[in-house]
């Protein structure tokens, strides 16, 4: 976890990295500002010449030399304040968008154990809770700066010329609030974090209830979910409400310091005006002048509050552009494997934290050839295919790929090797063609047309309205499992590449789905290393070769039939499978090998 920074490292962060390539557009932004906030010290200068020659005096020329001079200045703030708001805008939504195409990347780099440690719920809530709070705070602050501050100053510019002893008068509680404003953004400050944690665990719930209505619907635990989400409701509730009331604590002390002051001019003021020292018009122009002040000068009260709220989600953004990848590519990378490869174990050992996981694996997966990965849940198969694509490093051991070490090959050109078909096919939001081209480009239609077909998504697909143009759904939920394979199959020939990792792609479907998405595996397969991983040995009996892993261990290799001669763990496993009912379907090209290869 980063350290924290001051509210000046804070915005010295924010500037280097997302303000500054917009620093033309901010001083159009400052001037425009500068502009509007100098209108109020114009307008309250205007009130002594329209009281003391309009009202008092009654010249007639001087209601339209003083009329039409307010009319201006009010016209020069409209055409401000309107510009400023565009420009602002731009500045505002360009410089939020950098932050979170940062923060997105980032994360999408850093290695499983971080997203292990960290919800997706939570990770939005950075993404996007948290930098629209600091984009509040810094438009807020940029605001102050370039409006308020200069009103501010006008306007004590007006007071001061028409008496330096009322203003010293009016301002003499000014000092009073440095303390309180240094305690307050404290405060503020730690509430503020508690509320982003809060809003962070709110995305969690309602990731989870989103991504599991089936279940919570199936179960009754809406009443069970609700209370949850509730309980979160109140302490973000609470937590709001204290950091509000830090927050008001500054403007309020500001209106107090204000009566204050204003009872003194009134005092002092009224009698000189009684005495005949000074005028109405004076007085008016004062009086307009430092009631003018008291708003900007609020405002930049509510602002240091507002920065220190908006510190707790810098830290927190920071926390997550510092993290450090473990996994990364080589300094010099070794060039990939041409061809089909083998796949080589040797002696590989890993642990997550103080669980062994592998305990000395080792098996070679032949170039062009099948090799299927059974044995019971948590023996380490899907460990092997993370080691495979570098999502995890072992611990001792070498993982080859062609010859050359995994983790001396650069991390794209490595996975550039791999096709994943998995039991959860990863489909988005988008029509089934784009979750086959998945924002390639370079793909004719007659080669679509080919994969498709191979992959029998055009067995569905060509019955539905819009064809490949059809929505798949959240995570394809407007399609079936098997649909969901196919296209994810199709995607996969159309990725072509020399390996192919199948973990447990047909487990979940029917006798017929499972036929079909198996023709389409056996075509995939063709001529390409594959690795399968699978608990319905039915699926693998036609593999070149089995590995039998348990506890982190190959404890057996063979084809089906010497395994089963061999009587070890994997006939146990068979045996128990077809006993159960669990074998006796087999799909596609492997189903109508099996019997021979018993």
């Amino acid at each position: 976890m980063t350290g924290r920074l001051t509210g000046r490292g804070h915005f010295a962060w924010l500037w280097t990295g997302y303000l500054r390539p917009h620093w033309r557009l901010l001083a159009v932004a400052i001037l425009l500002l500068a502009a509007e906030g100098a209108s109020l010290g114009l307008f309250a200068s205007r009130m002594e010449p329209m009281f003391n020659d309009v009202f008092v005096a009654g010249h007639p020329g001087a209601i339209w030399t003083v009329g039409l001079s307010i009319a201006g200045i009010f016209a020069l703030r409209a055409v401000a304040s309107a510009a400023h708001k565009v420009v602002m805008t731009r500045i505002n939504e360009g410089a939020a968008a950098s932050i979170r195409r940062d923060l997105l990347g980032h994360l999408m780099v850093l290695d499983s154990a971080f997203h292990q440690r960290h919800s997706p719920g939570g990770l939005i809530e950075r993404v996007q809770g948290d930098v629209q709070a600091v984009n509040s705070a810094w438009t807020a602050l940029v605001t102050g700066v370039g409006r308020d501050a200069v009103a501010l100053l006008s306007l004590l510019s007006v007071a001061v010329a028409v008496d330096w002893q009322w203003t010293l008068v009016a301002l003499v509680g000014v000092p009073l609030l440095i303390l309180p404003s240094l305690l307050v953004q404290r405060v503020v400050r730690r509430r503020a974090g508690a509320a982003r944690e809060i809003a962070g665990r709110m995305s969690v719930r309602l990731d989870e209830v989103f991504h599991g209505l089936g279940p919570i619907k199936l179960n009754g635990l809406e009443g069970y979910q609700a209370r949850r989400f509730d309980d979160l409701l109140r302490r973000r509730v609470r937590a709001e409400v204290r950091g509000a009331m830090g927050r008001a604590t500054i403007p309020a002390l500001v209106d107090l310091t204000s009566g204050l002051g204003f009872l003194g001019v009134l005092y002092f003021g009224g009698s000189q005006i009684v005495a005949g020292e000074k005028t109405v018009g004076e007085f008016m122009a004062f009086f307009t002048a430092m009631s003018l002040a008291f708003e900007p000068l609020r405002k930049l009260a509510n602002m240091s509050g507002m920065w220190s709220q908006a510190g707790a989600s810098i830290d927190r953004m920071r926390a997550i552009l510092e993290e450090r990848p473990r996994l990364v590519s080589p300094q010099r990378p070794l060039a990939p494997p041409e061809g089909v490869p083998a796949i080589v174990l040797r002696d590989v050992h890993l642990a997550y934290g103080d669980q062994p996981v592998l305990r000395g694996l080792g098996f070679v997966a032949e170039a062009g050839k099948t090799t299927a990965l059974v044995g019971a849940s948590g023996a380490g198969k899907s460990t092997v295919f993370n080691l495979l694509t570098r999502l995890v490093d072992p611990s001792s051991g070498e993982v080859t790929v062609g010859g050359v070490p995994v983790t001396g090959m650069d991390l794209a050109a490595l996975r550039r090797l791999f096709s994943v078909v998995s039991q959860d096919a990863m489909l988005f939001d988008e029509t089934i063609r784009e979750n086959i081209l998945l924002g390639r480009t370079d793909v004719s239609e007659a080669r679509l047309r080919e994969v498709v077909e191979a992959a029998h998504v055009a067995d569905f697909a060509d019955g539905l309205p819009l064809g490949l143009d059809t929505p798949a759904g959240a995570r394809g939920s407007a399609l079936s499992g098997g649909q969901r394979q196919r296209v994810a199959i199709a995607r996969a020939l159309l990725r072509d590449t020399p390996v192919l990792l199948l973990d447990e792609a047909t487990s979940a479907l029917d006798t017929r789905s499972e036929a079909i998405v198996q023709d389409a595996l056996d075509r995939l397969a063709a001529g390409r290393t594959t690795l399968v991983i699978a608990h319905r040995l039915s699926t693998v009996r036609a593999a070149d070769r089995i590995v039998v892993m348990e506890a982190g261990r190959a404890v057996d290799q063979g084809t089906h039939g010497e395994l089963l001669a061999r009587g070890g763990l994997y006939a146990e496993l068979y045996r128990l499978q077809f006993r159960d009912g669990d074998g006796g379907a087999a799909g596609g090209a492997v189903g109508s090998s099996e019997r021979a290869a018993e």
